[in-house]
């Protein structure tokens, strides 16, 4: 088994307002440079309900699936299939996926630790070592993080 990227940041808001804006306002946040579209992406959405999309719209006015949401537990946790392949096309056999597990948890003091968990890179036909190389590196998840909680606290 390929080991997990854990990255936790913790944000100054509640859980409630950490999960609207990671999720509902995942578009406000998201760098605009990080999709698989074959033209400039417009915007970035999350449907939230299990079931849901992840895509992009395209400039071009197309969409571009990049996930799908297999758990919603509003505000504590969600799950999504990762269906990008090591050489970032979209991989409609979510079998063939890595998984992104996010949980929120309040704090005592009112801030809110969010834990990211990006998983089962073995189930990628390469075996995903390039991908899990790719999302821990600088650029990778830690720095979306920041762009994130920065959103979060404003």
């Amino acid at each position: 088994m390929t080991e997990p990227v854990r990255k936790s940041i913790t944000v100054k808001t509640t859980q409630e307002k950490a999960f609207k804006v990671f999720t509902e306002g995942f578009d406000t946040w998201w760098p605009r440079s990080h999709h698989i579209g074959k033209s400039p992406m417009k915007k970035a959405i999350i449907e939230c309900h299990v079931g849901g999309r992840c895509y992009s719209e395209q400039e071009d006015g197309t969409d571009c699936p990049w996930g799908s949401v297999t758990v919603w537990e509003p505000p504590k946790r969600f799950v999504f299939a990762w269906q990008i392949s090591a050489v970032w096309q979209f991989e409609p056999n979510i079998s063939q996926s890595s998984e992104i597990e996010v949980t929120f948890t309040p704090e005592s003091d009112g801030t809110t630790r969010v834990d990211l968990e990006h998983r089962n890179f073995e189930r990628m036909p390469d075996g995903g070592g390039q991908m899990r190389e790719m999302v821990s590196a600088p650029g990778g998840w830690g720095s979306t993080l920041e762009l994130y909680r920065q959103r979060a606290e404003a």
